[in-house]
């Protein structure tokens, strides 16, 4: 019954910001506000279902609730990319870094770069996902440092175009960008739903799984490609959340325990556009763009990740 009413209170609670995000302060130019409004919408559940969905599969597989996706070393690899396309191009950087082409080639090397990694894991006989988190967590720092580097001896001005990928923005979003990251979200999300029945029995653990008859390396093989898609997708089309998913996962855990991941995914990707759309709401209309979405996501993340950190510390 609890669970009924927080998920009611939730439905409602997204419908009614929904509609304040899009009618708040629209004064007598609808025609201008309303479709850009609609635009920045759009991305916004499209970015929150891409970092829920893969976060709760992230810590579903890995039986840890305080990682996510992060840790694999998208974002630094995503960074590192655009850092190196500014270092190239150099004064014609805007047309090719705002181009299409640009979205597709980071999908693909975010994805390529998931697939190479679990091969290479788990090719050598190593069934420990944990190995492949280290690789990842390695490679990850080892990307930022480079594109630091490039960082530095770029011009200036030019390194303000990276600055803004360092930073999730839902300002610079067009359509065609949001299509292709719309038709890949639906298409993987489709091919994601047969297999989370899974996941009730994964998040039993490695040994469980298998005594139960799961094939367990295909699985996580399965699970991995989608989360690198999902992650591809929400990291290339408005740059790196960090905290969002430790925030909307654990408080999925908090309000709906105990609930399958079938219905578990969606609740979480729920919560995610709530709290996106709360944020670029205060980002809007409270400190005038005075700051991005991804500051005040990470800051209320970040303190919630403490407070998770300090209660598991005193119930061990």
């Amino acid at each position: 019954m609890m669970l009924r009413r927080n998920l009611i209170i939730l439905i409602i609670s997204l419908l009614a910001i929904i509609t304040v995000f899009m009618l708040y302060d629209t004064g007598k130019n609808l025609d201008y506000v309303i479709p850009r409004r609609l635009l920045r919408l759009a991305t916004l559940l499209v970015v929150g279902i891409s970092v829920a969905y893969s976060s709760l599969l992230f810590q579903t597989i890995t039986n840890n609730k305080i990682l996510t996706p992060a840790i694999m070393g998208y974002e630094s690899i995503f960074i590192l990319f655009q850092t190196i396309i500014v270092f190239i191009y150099g004064d014609k950087t805007f047309e090719v870094i705002n181009h299409t082409d640009n979205f597709v080639y980071a999908v693909l090397l975010m994805m390529g770069f998931s697939l190479i990694m679990y091969f290479l894991i788990f090719s050598k006989g190593n069934k420990n996902i944990y190995y492949l988190l280290l690789m990842g967590l390695v490679l990850g720092t080892l990307f930022q440092t480079l594109a630091q580097f490039v960082q530095i001896i770029i011009d200036p001005n030019e390194f303000s175009m990276i600055e803004s990928y360092m930073f999730v923005s839902f300002n610079k979003m067009n359509e065609s960008l949001l299509l292709m990251g719309s038709i890949i979200l639906i298409a993987t999300l489709a091919i994601c739903q047969p297999y989370l029945k899974y996941l009730d029995v994964i998040a039993l653990g490695r040994e469980h799984a298998i005594n139960l008859g799961l094939d367990y390396s295909k699985l996580i093989k399965i699970y991995m490609i989608i989360i690198s898609l999902l992650v591809s997708v929400s990291t290339a089309l408005v740059g790196p959340v960090t905290f969002l998913g430790i925030l909307v996962t654990n408080l999925t855990y908090e309000l709906f325990p105990n609930t399958k991941h079938k219905q578990m995914v969606w609740i979480c990707s729920l919560i995610a556009c709530l709290a996106l759309l709360i944020g670029q709401f205060l980002v809007e209309h409270v400190f005038n763009f005075s700051t991005t979405v991804s500051i005040v996501i990470n800051f209320v993340g970040g303190l919630y990740f403490l407070f998770i950190l300090l209660r598991s510390r005193k119930t061990i």
